[in-house]
């Protein structure tokens, strides 16, 4: 077998001597997504490489990624290979396997279980999204206990291609790490996600289900957010207006699986409601955030120059783009926003009375 790696010749001692193997010997494994990764913003929206770097704060929480001008920015696409990885390993712990950071599988099972193709050009982008969460570096204080404690790592510590000896890919070796590893096998902290997820071929709408899962749910009240806050919460580089521009977009194509989407005015501040519509996906765990909406006065990003990026053009996927079959009406929203003095206040009527704005609309 020759071997194509992903890491550089100069590294250490390989992790992968140290941990026991988790061998992937199936690849059916209902989808799951890591909470801690579903509303903030670890990952880029947009397929254009980015080495921006995304600074976020809410409270104590603190997110910083950066990507390296080699290989830009992970993106939301490249994520896939995280939910793929939390759902195999979620789907062997209920099955009493024993598993590991270190995982062995095939190309096939992992982009065929993501709905991805798997001819030659798939696994030459199979390996573009191992580098990308290889080279990007992730600090947080998210799980790092009430003291401001941060801890760094990357998506992917170590990772390598098996080719045979046609030099078609016939194995991966990744090796997830620990802060990621511990927030899949605790229970409390992974989601079940509709399957059709990964046929969202969006940055910003392929964020929004993930928000939608978290905060929504499957609260008959549902979840309301600001639209501005959103935009911080996302990380994208977009003006807010051509981001808010995406969301009406999204709103009225009404893609994401599982919920129903509308925006309602309250003055000047623009809200996206979120209700649930199809309560099909299983959750892992039983535990929702209580109603209301995640917004606080310290959320911010770093202020960095605003991308020439433009949120109203479509977002292109790293992958091949799949287009999703029909449309799958879903999602309206629901309960409470923070008014301007950062207090909760009830938004709780009925989503019948909200007014779609089109992309000229807005303040």
């Amino acid at each position: 077998m020759n071997t194509a790696s992903g890491m550089p010749h100069s590294r250490p001692a390989s992790e992968r001597s140290r941990l026991h193997p988790f061998v992937v010997s199936g690849g059916d494994a209902s989808p799951r997504d890591q909470r801690d990764l579903m509303e903030r913003p670890f990952f880029s929206l947009a397929k254009a490489k980015r080495t921006v770097p995304i600074l976020y704060e809410a409270g104590d929480v603190r997110v910083e990624v950066l990507g390296m001008p080699e290989h830009g920015m992970a993106t939301i696409w490249d994520a896939d290979v995280l939910i793929w990885a939390a759902s195999q390993i979620v789907e062997a712990e209920n099955l009493g396997l024993t598993t590991s950071r270190f995982l062995r599988f095939t190309p096939y099972q992992l982009l065929s279980g993501i709905g991805r193709q798997t001819g030659a050009r798939d696994y030459g982008l199979l390996k573009a999204a191992l580098a990308r969460l290889q080279s990007t570096v992730v600090a947080t204080t998210i799980r790092n206990g009430q003291n401001w404690r941060r801890q760094q790592f990357s998506w992917i510590t170590e990772w390598e291609i098996c080719a045979s000896q046609t030099g078609r890919a016939a194995g991966v070796e990744i090796v997830i790490p620990e802060w990621f590893y511990r927030g899949v096998i605790d229970r409390s902290l992974v989601l079940a996600i509709d399957p059709a997820y990964f046929r969202l071929t969006g940055g910003i709408e392929r964020w929004l289900y993930r928000v939608a899962r978290k905060h929504a749910g499957r609260q008959q009240a549902g979840w309301a957010f600001e639209i501005a806050h959103l935009h911080r919460k996302s990380g994208s580089l977009a003006r807010v207006a051509d981001f808010a521009c995406d969301i009406r977009r999204i709103v009225a194509r009404q893609s994401l699986p599982g919920y129903r989407l509308g925006i309602e005015r309250e003055g000047a501040r623009e809200l996206l409601r979120i209700l649930p519509a199809d309560l099909s996906t299983d959750p892992v765990d039983s535990h929702v955030d209580g109603i209301g909406t995640s917004g606080v006065g310290t959320i911010g990003t770093s202020g960095v120059p605003l991308s020439g990026l433009q949120a109203c053009k479509p977002q292109l996927s790293l992958w091949p783009e799949t287009a999703i079959p029909a449309l799958n009406l879903s999602n309206l929203e629901s309960n409470s926003y923070v008014d301007g003095t950062g207090r909760l206040a009830d938004n709780g009527r009925d989503p019948s009375v909200s007014r779609r704005q089109g992309c000229g609309g807005g303040p």
